[in-house]
């Protein structure tokens, strides 16, 4: 089985580097500084409770050098991908699997859904189709990422917390192609459970990063703060149930409320969200992904999102002045 990482960051690269160290045939496309230091001296994975590990990994930034892969796990930022997909295509055999390891709604939401929806497809994500035509939604193995992991300097990653990565098919079957990677997942010391209903778990972790996240990157506040105080408290609350809406309507089931999911939020600490953290270190910031696509479901399923539009508008606003967002101005509200 051949397994390729494409964005070996830190949450890939903390997947690659359990996995080699289980003795896998895993390759890991990087770049940059982080790239050289994997070819040079390999990789350094700091566990949550031991020594630094080294492990010696196939890191590249040509695919073609790679060939033909079994499964190929997209570890980017959602933005990221759209641009890549001409360059993953060496990698892509008769028999690829592609892997969605990526935060957000995912371009292939509505493939194998059933009902009218079916085949919908999603601007905010994929613009223009270019993952539905370049990979091919056939294609897709779902992932829902739960580790949280850092790159602490080049060839070096720290593994903070989580071990999880839920695996699932669109239609929600058991299939032989799941059991396999989820086998191989687990021989390297992951958690990679089969989920046939993979779209709830999308949901509940989407919950937190629709709200958390932009009212984090406006306020520079973090999690225990945003959480606990009123007023953020009472806007990610009205996000969420704003998204509740669309997500029942597309038949999500949750299994737990909002309010246990902002005190679990508020319970993780003084912890700085991804896109506070992007906001920070000059990264591009995850908005469309996040709350952009919250907002175009939304509009597919006819439910109104007020409190969504208005956080979206700001937080847009908010990464154009710092140079880090240039999509479009999202919709206003009806």
């Amino acid at each position: 089985m051949k397994i390729c990482i494409f964005g070996a960051g830190a949450i890939g690269g903390y997947m690659g580097a359990r996995l080699a160290m289980a003795g896998a045939d895993v390759s890991l496309v990087a770049r940059g500084p982080h790239l050289a230091a994997m070819q040079a001296r390999g990789l350094t994975l700091i566990e949550e409770d031991g020594p630094p590990q080294g492990v010696a990994v196939t890191a590249s930034d040509d695919p073609a050098a790679l060939g033909h892969q079994d499964y190929v796990i997209v570890t980017l930022k959602a933005h990221s991908v759209p641009g890549v997909v001409d360059r993953m295509q060496p990698l892509i055999g008769p028999n690829t699997t592609i892997v969605s390891g990526v935060n957000g709604v995912p371009w292939w939401y509505f493939h194998k859904i059933g009902g009218n929806w079916e085949g919908t497809r999603l601007a905010s994500v994929d613009p223009g189709d270019v993952q539905w035509n370049g990979f091919g939604p056939e294609r897709v193995l779902g992932c829902v990422v739960y580790p949280a992991a850092e790159v602490i300097e080049p060839g070096v990653i720290r593994h903070i917390e989580g071990n999880r990565f839920s695996l699932g098919e669109p239609d929600g079957s058991k299939s032989a192609r799941a059991v396999a990677l989820s086998e191989a997942l687990s021989a390297a010391g992951l958690k990679a459970p089969v989920r046939p209903r993979l779209r709830d778990e999308i949901w509940v972790k989407l919950w937190g990063n629709l709200s958390f996240n932009p009212i984090s990157a406006l306020t520079l506040a973090t999690l225990d703060v945003l959480c606990i105080d009123p007023g953020t408290r009472a806007v990610a609350r009205a996000m969420m149930l704003e998204a509740q809406q669309i997500a029942e309507a597309l038949g999500v089931r949750f299994p737990i409320d909002v309010e246990r999911r902002i005190d679990g939020g508020a319970a993780v600490g003084a912890h700085r969200t991804s896109m506070l953290q992007d906001l920070d270190q000059g990264r591009p910031m995850e908005i469309d992904a996040l709350v952009g696509s919250v907002q175009e479901l939304g509009r597919i399923t006819g439910i109104p999102t007020p409190t969504i539009d208005t956080v979206l508008a700001l937080v847009q606003l908010r990464g154009r002045i710092a140079g880090l967002y240039d999509g479009q101005p999202a919709a206003t509200g009806r």
